[in-house]
Formats: structure tokens, sequence, C-alpha cells
């Protein structure tokens, strides 16, 4: 859907960004990376307005980020 703007499920072209928050408590759609809520990567999440159908997404600006964290937990090649 963020990509292609249409709706993999229903073919809908209504599509709406809810911006992704970071809030006390860690409150929010959001990937924790430290102790606190400023160094949180926000996760947006992208809704079909036909059929309520909803993906999340990390903004590519943060997936380096995300690999150095989580580099160790990263799935080995091929599945489990």
């Amino acid at each position: 859907m963020r990509n292609t703007g249409r709706c993999p499920k229903c073919g809908g072209v209504e599509i709406i960004r809810i911006e992704g928050t970071s809030e006390a408590y860690g409150v929010g759609n959001n990937i924790r990376m430290g102790a606190t809520i400023f160094s949180a990567v926000k996760v947006p999440r992208y809704v079909c307005l036909s059929c309520g159908y909803l993906e999340n997404w990390v903004d590519t600006w943060d997936l380096e980020k995300l690999r150095k964290k989580y580099k160790d937990r990263r799935e080995p090649k091929g599945g489990r």
C-alpha cells in the first residue's frame, strides 16, 4: 500500500497514513531503541478506508538504526 497506493486485499485506492507516535512509558506505535522515548523508531500505519486493511512500515531512513541495534536478532538465511 505504501509503495503502490492500492490496497492488496480489496484494490481500494483511498489509503491514509497514520504517523507513528512515541509517548510516555513507550506508548504508541514505535520500536524502542533506548531508555528514552526520544530514541524510539516511530512506525507509521497505512490504512485502507475501503476495507480497513492495515499495514505497518518502518521508514527507510530508520532501517539502518534497526539494523545496528538488532543485528544479533536477524533470522538465519533460509528461515528457522
